[in-house]
């Protein structure tokens, strides 16, 4: 395969990142794609390549920004955090203590946390919905507030893989009065200068990389729990329907606020919050020491609920943490992972803020991210 021309920049002693991302197009399938680090507050490596949309032969530029669908999940968190260290928030409090309404039908002893640990027994509803209702966020928040665990909530986990966004992402709303996408963008988008959006607007639409159905075995089949959670009950396929198109490739699902998969963001924005989480970027450093003591603790490890066999995942609060199947560069690292291969996190150990973002989605056994970390962590010594 022809190496596509790749721009932007690998500062020295970060050659072995710009290696593997070449490399991913070479051998990994790679058809456009963004990676980007910061270091102590200075970017080492802002790289793209390839085709944002293959269709029509537009290239990947600087100012690409793509679906990053459970990456999501990582920018509510450090949302949530904020709201904890201005002490609007506290993570062990009851959950009606902000939203009253969600108590019934077995949830009003459900803290916060339990929200962001995928241990509230909340993965799927029992509604149906159309694409219309999941866009709307009012009946989706109506029927959380109607729906029972589907287990006793905090003595299992099951990955929430759109549910968290609007468990979490409510509780936002009733703190700030904003939707989160709002929330998002006054307090950390706008001042860090990020092109990431929860809610696309309407300007920025041409901008966005077309995203391919996945390529590869997608592993074996998960439960139908699961299978109802990630389609949010039918509303739409998951990644892709069966004609090979993806999901989230539609305009009115990328303007709209679903805060668990559906936020559109470039690499270097990716990389640039989570540097300013642990460094100084463009001001203070956003999370003090003790929020990523509390978001770093493993809170659920081990055998899902629903889904597939346990792979060795382990999750902090809110964040995907150091894991087999996903290592990133060391002990402190947090961040999350999205489907078909993005990734974006931080490490305060070192420093460090990370983002990858693609378009042609990877199949079960994809690398791409794991060996870019990787190259990276060469690139620190560790």
């Amino acid at each position: 395969m022809t190496v596509p021309q790749l721009g932007g920049h690998a500062d020295d002693g970060f050659g072995p990142v710009a290696d593997v991302f070449r490399a991913n197009f070479t051998h990994r399938g790679e058809v456009g794609a963004a990676v980007a680090v910061y270091v102590r507050g200075r970017k080492v490596v802002d790289l793209h390549g390839g085709l944002a949309d293959p269709r029509s032969g537009r290239p990947w530029t600087a100012d690409t920004p793509a679906v990053v669908f459970s990456v999501t999940k990582g920018i509510m968190a450090i949302c949530t955090y904020l709201l904890v260290q201005e002490g609007r928030l506290d993570l062990d409090a009851p959950v009606t203590r902000y939203w009253p309404e969600f108590g019934r039908n077995g949830k009003a002893d459900i803290p916060v946390r339990w929200l962001l640990t995928h241990q509230s027994g909340l993965p799927a509803l029992d509604k149906p919905f159309t694409r219309e209702e999941v866009i709307a966020w009012d009946p989706v928040i109506e029927a959380i507030e109607a729906q029972t665990p589907l287990w006793q909530p905090g003595t299992a986990h099951s990955y929430h893989p759109i549910t968290y966004g609007w468990l979490i992402g409510e509780v936002v709303r009733r703190i700030t009065g904003e939707l989160p996408g709002a929330y998002f963008a006054r307090a950390l988008a706008e001042p860090l200068g990020l092109r990431t959006w929860i809610g696309l607007p309407a300007r920025e639409r041409d901008a966005v990389a077309w995203m391919l159905a996945p390529i590869g075995d997608l592993g074996p089949a998960g439960h139908p729990v699961a299978e109802r959670g990630i389609t949010m009950g039918g509303a739409f396929a998951f990644p892709a329907d069966d004609d090979g198109l993806v999901s989230f490739n539609d305009p009115a699902i990328q303007a709209a606020q679903i805060p668990g998969a559906g936020a559109v963001s470039t690499a270097e924005s990716l990389a640039r919050l989570y540097a300013a989480c642990v460094s100084e970027v463009g001001g203070p450093r956003l999370l003090s020491t003790a929020s990523v003591d509390d978001a770093i603790t493993v809170r659920a490890a081990g055998q899902q609920v629903y889904g597939h066999p346990d792979v060795g995942h382990r999750w902090g609060t809110g964040f995907l943490v150091q894991s087999t199947p996903r290592p990133m560069v060391g002990a402190r690292s947090f961040g999350h992972d999205g489907a078909g291969g993005h990734l974006a996190f931080a490490d305060d150990t070192h420093q460090v803020g990370f983002g990858y973002v693609v378009n042609q989605m990877g199949g079960i056994d994809d690398e791409r991210a794991n060996l870019l970390s990787a190259a990276v962590r060469r690139c620190l010594g560790e």
